[in-house]
């Protein structure tokens, strides 16, 4: 039965400009030891266990007040050892609490970032009493060997008042913290890739810069919806672009 086993927090300074983005983090009712921090244990160890071992993930983002989809996931998610979401479970942040308890029967761990339609306060809030989740947003989880770290809110920053956002310095400076090796959950796409719309690359520079002088084996994320259910690499990190629908990987 997969197991979170730790966060590692991000410290203020890390976003001058914006509240401080990290909590206490809801920790799971599966996990029985006290929680590790990552930067603690060898980072060998992650990568030897998740060769042998490889975590069955679900993973999706964008849901956006779909509840019919959010019934289908929780079905989907009695064959796999983990769920993930990359943000967007909101509306122009209405429908985060009702989208929530829609997907709680899920009780394999749950790993969440906020998306751009949705806070990361509000997120951590809905969330409170769902032993099974944990939301990451600047912030790294150990997930049964596997390393995640997870990014969320609009980057760069949208056109649009209300949505939450990231500039990319303040984005750059929270990745600057991802364990070498991590397994990346983001919101926004790196830059170039699976983030077209309208003949228009909207994807974001600092996380593509993350993924180009780091080892992550993946990075999933959402957003650009003209974009769902794309695939591409960079170097030898595959990037999916998830949608609602989603996709079940090995990790």
């Amino acid at each position: 039965m997969a197991r979170v086993r730790g966060v590692i927090r991000v410290s203020a300074d890390r976003f001058p400009d914006s509240p401080e983005i990290c909590v206490t983090p809801v920790t799971l009712a599966r996990k029985r030891s006290h929680l590790v921090p990552p930067a603690t244990r060898p980072r060998h160890e992650w990568r030897h266990a998740a060769s042998v071992h490889p975590v069955r993930v679900l993973a999706f983002s964008d849901l956006h007040r779909d509840l019919g989809q959010a019934a289908s996931l929780v079905e989907r998610s009695r064959d796999v050892d983990a769920v993930i979401c990359a943000g967007d479970l909101a509306s122009v942040h209405d429908g985060l609490g009702e989208t929530v308890r829609a997907l709680r029967p899920i009780d394999v761990p749950v790993l969440l970032v906020p998306g751009n339609n949705e806070t990361h306060d509000a997120l951590r809030s809905a969330c409170e009493g769902w032993d099974s989740a944990t939301v990451l947003h600047g912030e790294a989880a150990d997930l049964d060997g596997v390393t995640f770290f997870g990014l969320g809110g609009g980057i760069p920053v949208t056109p649009w008042g209300w949505s939450f956002d990231l500039t990319e310095d303040q984005a750059a400076a929270a990745l600057a913290d991802c364990p070498e090796g991590a397994a990346l959950v983001v919101h926004s796409p790196p830059f170039g890739h699976v983030d077209e719309s309208s003949g228009r690359n909207l994807g974001s520079r600092a996380i593509l810069n993350a993924i180009e002088s780091g080892s992550a084996p993946i990075a999933v994320c959402g957003h650009i919806h003209e974009s769902w259910g794309e695939e591409s690499a960079i170097g030898d990190t595959r990037v999916l672009n998830l949608g609602p629908d989603g996709a079940v990987l090995e990790i």
